[in-house]
């Protein structure tokens, strides 16, 4: 049985907060879009968003040269997508920030904020916690039945 047929099936992976990890993080969401057989538009939006999240964990949850993990869980529960990004770095509410002001030009929005507009763009719902000395960010996405 595969990832596609099974509801609740948990896939993860465990990346270290280096950039370069973002590439092992993009093979791992192909497949697994593959493996359901997204429409382009659900793959597409599914990238962004889990790209953005975990970016920002790898980039900013540590402080500068402390070596720490982030972890990618995700669990398909009939035609909800969810993906939760667990990280041990500095607490951070992406859902607490004011979405950008994306109608001034770039050179004058103020930097920042965009990958969060992104993520909730592109996903269904966002939900943050703190719990035991670890920030849950989870990200949903329903999608359409092949």
């Amino acid at each position: 049985m595969s990832f596609a047929d099974s509801d609740m099936q948990i896939k993860d992976i465990v990346l270290d907060n280096e950039v370069q990890e973002v590439s092992r993080l993009g093979v791992f969401v192909n497949e697994i879009c593959t493996d359901l057989y997204l429409d382009i538009a659900d793959a597409t939006a599914v990238n962004v968003a889990v790209e953005e999240a975990v970016a920002n964990a790898i980039s900013y949850a540590y402080p500068d040269g402390v070596k720490g993990k982030v972890v990618l869980k995700v669990l398909k529960c009939g035609e909800r997508l969810i993906f939760e990004v667990r990280d041990q770095g500095r607490p951070f509410d992406p859902t607490a920030k004011d979405v950008p002001d994306i109608s001034e030009s770039a050179e004058k929005r103020k930097i920042g904020g965009l990958g969060i507009f992104l993520m909730r763009h592109y996903m269904d719902e966002i939900r943050y916690e703190r719990r035991d000395n670890e920030n849950i960010l989870t990200l949903i996405k329903t999608i359409k039945s092949q």
